[in-house]
């Protein structure tokens, strides 16, 4: 812990413009980002007595070994850099709203000829329109099963539209009448194309066409006397009802608007955000986090207003709505009616700090004027209530929830620190495990897990060298490689000279858009590091830090048969508790390392063996090869295909396929001369 006087500016060299500051740790690492109208008058509050700083702060000022900053001209473009700086360093101590990317979202690919609607979880990709996300993946499920009577558009994968279009026979969904069965020919693709326009003006909101074309059809229907096409219709209206049903009307005006809510106590926060589109709730999201010190709050007493809300919902309003135009220029179309688009109207429970900053930080995302307030009365106030009630009930959920979780890491961690005769508890512990079969295709995991939670982001995997081309099994070697390349470029990046990084912005300033992340540093050293093995694991793990100088690692091996912890140059392991908190810790990290390991092993075997029966063929490079295992779908469909079917795939002329029929047929394309 570092004195923050020793890291103090002089007094007069901060400056009194508007800017973005910066607190680093000892290993460059950015603990902090912040934004002020007077960078003078807001890191004075840093450097005051450290007792009287929230916990928070006072934890991250005693972290950091020095402060930069840098100077904007405006408070808008000072709102541009402390989001793009978030974004890049992700910042332990700033409030982070996160996108989780496990939410489900229904996802249309727009941008393919025949577009398709599918459950998707993950990053955004170009090309793709993307509706939610949704808290269920069987929301989702429902509302295509619900859909697709009205809407019958392809939700089968690459592989099986190709296979149907090959066999000339739709599938079971073709049957039915859930799909138009393009892969056939029943429907063009511009015909497709319109089915699929449809289902996306409806999911945007616009379901007043299609409820009254339904309607009408229908009657028409039942007085042309076709009764069975007249309850075809009115099935199809009905699931329609019933998508719409699950969006209840809150505002009858028909309004398109973004409703806000924090519920706080003195150290986290929860808040709630309902998506409301013509009138509708199209989606509702919540987030609990820490509050940052950058507004200092005590004790709150009952019904007393938090001073740190306007600081919360600031921070809040710019990352989720900076995110939304990410995605926005993802998706490619704006998302427009999407619960993700920045709205007309984004009502608040209270104005946030700097509201003329932020509120032309948002209209400048969404391209035009924003209305930003907070409602007074009305239904909008109403349900402004509600979602404060959702707020609160979801703090009060996280801190039961969170009471559990960090009593059992806390004990976890205190235990492995008493069991070990460490200094303090390991907040930060690394583990790595190898993965091979008779040392062939030997693959290692690094994974992380920081306050007893894994954090995969720093997750790692290593190609490891076949024991010097011997094509056997050396666990011992690869222990020692894997330590030595992750401990090797942790020695390297301390030798480094720590001010090139202040260096490289020193000229963002006027321009602010940041246009090269560059990767995330991976420098700092774990307080654990764990190899999976015993006595000769640990003992070559031990030498390789030693040759690299690295001594402030606590070194151990966590051997499976009878879960023994063994220490370096100790004759006996140490034995915890089988059902010690620390113990079920030690376990979960093993695991998570051997599933890792064992996961990326399984990708290299298959990619080996699928692609090593076509290396050989000429004109074959890996791009076409790889596109044109993906038109078949698989190498074993490719084997039973011949020349002319070969040949009708993309980029494959005559020469070529009958070369590759050759190369997954040897014997047939022997010859007689052979």
């Amino acid at each position: 812990m570092a004195d923050p006087a020793t890291y103090r500016p002089a007094p007069g060299t901060i400056p009194v413009e508007p800017g973005v500051y910066r607190f680093l740790d000892a290993d460059g690492r950015v603990l902090y980002v912040g934004k002020a109208k007077n960078l003078r008058a807001r890191l004075s509050n840093y450097f005051q007595d450290t007792a009287g700083l929230h916990p928070r702060t006072r934890q991250m000022v005693l972290s950091a070994s020095r402060v930069t900053w840098t100077v904007v001209r405006t408070e808008v473009e000072a709102l541009q850099l402390e989001y793009t700086w978030i974004k890049r360093f992700n910042p332990r101590f700033n409030v982070m709203y996160r996108d989780d990317k496990s939410y489900p979202m229904l996802a249309v690919s727009i941008g393919e000829e025949y577009p398709r609607l599918f459950l998707y979880r993950g990053p955004r990709r170009k090309g793709v329109r993307y509706f939610g996300p949704y808290s269920k993946a069987w929301a989702i499920r429902e509302t295509l099963d619900l859909l697709t009577r009205v809407f019958p558009a392809r939700t089968c994968s690459a592989g099986v539209f190709n296979r149907q279009r090959q066999l000339d026979r739709p599938c079971l969904l073709g049957y039915i009448d859930k799909c138009a069965a393009p892969c056939v020919g029943r429907v063009s693709a511009a015909e497709h194309r319109e089915i699929v326009d449809g289902f996306v003006s409806f999911m945007a909101g616009r379901t007043g066409p299609v409820v009254r074309e339904l309607e009408a059809e229908m009657a028409a229907a039942a007085e042309e006397l076709d009764f069975e096409r007249a309850a075809r219709l009115r099935d199809d209206l009905a699931a329609v009802h019933q998508v719409m049903e699950k969006q209840a009307v809150v505002l009858p005006d028909g309004t398109d608007a973004d409703l806000i809510a924090f519920a706080t106590d003195e150290l986290e926060a929860a808040v709630q955000i309902f998506h409301v589109r013509a009138g509708r709730i199209h989606g509702q999201r919540g987030w609990a986090v820490e509050k940052s010190g950058d507004a200092e709050t005590g004790a709150l007493a009952e019904g007393e207003a938090d001073p740190a809300l306007p600081r919360l919902i600031a921070d809040f309003l710019i990352q989720f709505y900076g995110d939304a135009a990410d995605h926005a220029r993802v998706d490619g179309d704006g998302a427009t009616g999407g619960v993700t688009a920045v709205p007309r109207e984004i009502l608040v429970q209270a104005m946030p700090a700097d509201a003329a900053g932020v509120r032309d930080y948002l209209a400048g995302l969404r391209g035009s004027a924003v209305d930003l307030r907070v409602p007074r009365r009305g239904d909008k106030r109403e349900l402004m209530a509600t979602v404060a009630r959702n707020a609160e009930e979801a703090l009060t959920q996280h801190k039961l929830r969170r009471t559990g979780d960090l009593t059992a890491r806390s004990q976890a961690l205190e235990g492995i620190r008493d069991a070990l005769g460490m200094a303090e508890a390991p907040l930060r512990i690394e583990c790595t495990d190898i993965s091979h079969i008779q040392g062939t295709d030997v693959v290692a995991s690094l994974v992380v897990f920081e306050d007893g939670l894994p954090r995969k982001s720093d997750y790692r995997r290593y190609r490891i060298r076949e024991a010097a081309g011997e094509g056997r099994s050396d666990d011992v070697g690869s222990i020692a490689e894997v330590t030595r390349r992750r401990f090797r470029r942790h020695v390297e990046d301390r030798r480094a000279v720590p001010e090139e990084d202040d260096a490289a912005f020193a000229d963002e300033a006027p321009e602010v858009v940041e246009e090269t992340t560059g990767a995330r540093r991976f420098a700092y050293p774990p307080q654990l590091f764990i190899v999976d093995g015993g006595a000769p694991q640990v003992a070559a793990a031990q030498a390789v830090l030693d040759e690299l100088g690295v001594d402030d690692v606590t070194l151990v091996g966590l051997a499976k048969r009878l879960e023994e912890i063994w220490v370096p140059g100790e004759e006996d392991p140490v034995i915890l508790p089988r059902n010690s908190e620390a113990m079920f810790l030690m376990q979960r990290i093993r695991d998570e390392a051997h599933r890792f390991a064992i996961g990326y092993h399984r990708q290299r075997r298959s990619a080996r063996m699928r692609a090593s029966v076509l290396d050989d063929v000429p004109g074959l490079g890996p791009k076409r090869r790889a596109e044109l295992v993906k038109h078949f779908g698989s190498v074993k469909r490719l084997r039973a295909a011949d020349v002319a079917e070969i040949q009708a795939a993309p980029g494959i002329g005559p020469a070529l396929a009958a070369a590759v029929h050759a190369a997954l047929h040897p014997a047939a394309g022997a010859g007689p001369d052979k």
